[in-house]
């Protein structure tokens, strides 16, 4: 299953993938420089449409205080932190990067109310930049849920990342897992949770997204 944020992609990909392989076959002689033109043209198609895989998975058995990861990816940061555009207060933030070969899917990663979506213009930084929350482009979506209160997440675009798609629309009542947008290449998610929380990752461990409980509200 692919993302619909990669259909365009996709499609346009594998036609000009298979115009270049038919044409390379008719038109060069040599079968060494064929395969120098046509192999990287064939990869070239496997690595765009392993980047916009969308694996569908089954959330776990869950307590209604869980928070599940929103993403794929490296977690990078866990510190608490003054959270300064919505709550300005103390949260704690945990950082989540998102290399070129992971699943690119972000998650709700709580259900619940959306009670504020913004997007913010900005730099390209690395992702794991310590500036790139602040600096990079970005979205800002807090979900208000009955059992965890407010929780805050933001899409943030890497140094490779050049478009952000953002499906929170305030007002709106959304699920726990569901798809919430999509970040194209490599990139970076930042949480931030309340200080009653009972964290369940370490710095460096790897996650995936609508499987990994990350913390439980106390």
């Amino acid at each position: 299953m692919f993302h619909k944020e990669g259909h365009n992609t996709i499609i346009g990909c594998f036609f000009l993938s298979v115009v270049v392989v038919f044409l390379v076959d008719y038109t060069v002689q040599l079968s060494w420089i064929r395969w120098i033109i046509q192999i990287p043209t064939i990869l070239l198609l496997g690595i765009i449409l392993w980047f916009f895989r969308n694996p569908k998975r089954t959330l776990p058995n869950l307590e209604p205080t869980d928070i599940i990861a929103p993403c794929d990816g490296k977690v990078v940061k866990i510190e608490e932190v003054i959270e300064e555009e919505f709550f300005d207060k103390k949260r704690i933030q945990v950082s989540i990067f998102l290399s070129p070969l992971d699943v690119h899917v972000t998650r709700y990663p709580v259900g619940g109310k959306i009670i504020f979506s913004k997007y913010h213009k900005g730099k390209y930084l690395v992702a794991f930049h310590p500036k790139s929350s602040e600096l990079n482009e970005r979205t800002t979506v807090v979900i208000d849920n009955r059992n965890v209160g407010q929780i805050l997440y933001r899409q943030i675009a890497g140094f490779l990342a050049r478009r952000i798609s953002n499906y929170a629309v305030v007002d709106n009542q959304v699920v726990q897992g569901e798809d919430s947008g999509f970040i194209k290449f490599g990139s970076r998610i930042d949480i931030f949770l309340p200080l009653q929380s009972q964290l369940f990752i370490k710095l460096g461990q790897t996650l995936r997204g609508n499987m990994d409980i990350i913390a439980r509200k106390i």
